[in-house]
């Protein structure tokens, strides 16, 4: 059922969606599904109505009053929609419009003239959530220091790192879909970002230091093992997960970040002269400077940033080679820069929020333990990464190239792969789809062959 209301529904845009249910009290050993339908129907609906809690049935009149009342309108506001034809005449004698359901996409198209919103379709992205959608927590790591996550969904648990410079928020059409999917979806904020802390140190961002944080989150949060979902800095952490802290960590992904390989006589500072595409973190590593390029227009900061694979021949081109050379990242960018079709203008000012108080100082800190990485990870043995392992590639990404990934199956034996070509740098906006099915193929297959633990069969919506 659809009730268009004129009233201000800030999520819907002016529409109130509801589901009229004929369902019974469920009490059977089986009731685990209809549980979890109910659960999803919840989250995407402003009224889910069973005909168990109000004495009624669908095509009773009474049914069709009993939603109207609680969503606020007007029969000549509501459109029912109906495989059933006897339901349609009902709606109709009680002054609604209706539809009746015989073929998908011509109900889609009436129900798009009468709303005036176009329907989803195969070019459309998938749901995202917003701040307000999802729950909010803080764990405290140490004195002065806690961690922001955001969480939804029941099951396996399933924890996704973000990169630079971006949020828990570059996950939000993940975070519902992976929740339908059947897990239990944590998005942090890494430290440095967001809501959570931002000390000033620059020892405090070693990868020897977040993984010792990231497993006093877990066992505050009662996690004995999770599943460990990476993009740039985050997958490059979920490796080092996986590699050092192995029983912590039931299976581990990385979006475009590959492993790349130690040589115990080149610090990284040295062997990233060698790699023009890399001269960028070479200019970060002085405190202060990139801070200063970085937040002194943060909508053109993100502007810039943040595009498409598909955009990069209309957009001036960035290039992250001869960074220190000319002297910023930016120089030669135009003042004005066109925003990418990745963001809505809502996603836009969400990022440039996120960094009005706590500024770049915290998240360029992690490029700045480049050699502390590199010591910690040559004083550890190297063995083989024997849990499930997914590798996912992005054929535009100009920096993290999908070569750069050659030989991963030399140290994870149990590694799977996914590619997304039309994907550049930021894949989980980019291509918010493909990454989900990537993602939830994988999962299932992951979660499924641990015994005794099932996911549900519920899908993407």
């Amino acid at each position: 059922m659809f009730l268009k209301s004129w009233r201000s529904c800030t999520v819907c845009r002016g529409l109130l969606t509801a589901v009229l249910a004929n369902h019974w009290v469920d009490d059977s050993a089986d009731r685990d599904d209809p549980a979890r339908l109910l659960t999803l129907l919840g989250g995407h609906f402003d009224l889910v109505l069973q005909s168990c809690r109000v004495g009624h049935r669908v095509p009773d009149a009474d049914m069709f009053t009993s939603a109207l009342q609680q969503l606020g309108v007007t029969p000549q506001q509501a459109l029912w929609m109906d495989a059933d034809e006897e339901g349609v005449k009902v709606a109709e004698a009680a002054g609604m419009k209706a539809i009746l359901v015989e073929n998908l996409d011509s109900a889609l198209g009436k129900l798009s003239e009468f709303t005036g919103v176009k329907a989803v379709g195969a070019e459309s992205r998938p749901p995202s959530c917003s701040p307000d959608d999802v729950s909010h927590g803080y764990v405290p790591i140490k004195p002065g220091v806690r961690t922001h996550y955001v969480e939804m969904g029941c099951g396996p648990p399933v924890l996704l790192c973000h990169g630079f410079p971006e949020s828990w928020y570059s996950w939000r059409y993940q975070i519902p879909a992976l929740a339908a999917a059947g897990f239990r979806v944590l998005a942090l904020d890494m430290k440095g970002y967001g809501e959570s802390s931002a000390p000033p140190e620059i020892e405090e961002y070693s990868h020897e230091q977040l993984c010792k944080e990231l497993i006093i989150f877990l066992d505050k949060m009662s996690i004995p093992q999770v599943t460990l979902v990476g993009h740039d800095w985050g997958g490059s952490l979920v490796w080092a997960m996986a590699r050092y802290h192995p029983e912590r960590v039931r299976a581990a992904a990385s979006l475009n970040t590959p492993v790349f390989p130690v040589n115990p006589a080149v610090p990284p500072t040295e062997g990233l002269k060698a790699l023009p595409v890399f001269d960028y973190q070479l200019y970060f590593q002085t405190p202060g400077v990139a801070e200063a390029e970085l937040e002194k227009d943060l909508e053109r900061t993100f502007k810039i940033l943040f595009s498409s694979g598909r955009e990069a021949e209309a957009r001036p081109a960035l290039s992250s080679a001869g960074v220190c050379a000319r002297g910023g990242l930016f120089v030669g960018q135009p003042e004005e820069i066109p925003q990418s079709s990745m963001l809505t203008e809502e996603d836009l000012q969400f990022y440039v929020s996120q960094y009005k108080e706590k500024g770049f100082k915290g998240p360029l800190n992690w490029y700045r333990n480049l050699d502390a990485n590199w010591k910690w990870m040559i004083s550890r043995p190297a063995t083989k990464v024997l849990m499930p392992t997914l590798m996912v590639t992005a054929g535009k990404d100009t920096i993290l190239l999908p070569a750069f990934t050659k030989g991963m199956e030399d140290l994870m034996p149990n590694l799977s792969r996914g590619h997304i070509e039309e994907s550049g740098h930021w894949t989980q906006m980019d291509q918010p789809e493909e990454t989900n099915k990537i993602l939830i193929s994988w999962l299932k297959e992951v979660h499924q062959k641990a015994a005794g633990i099932a996911v549900s069969s519920a899908g993407q919506r």
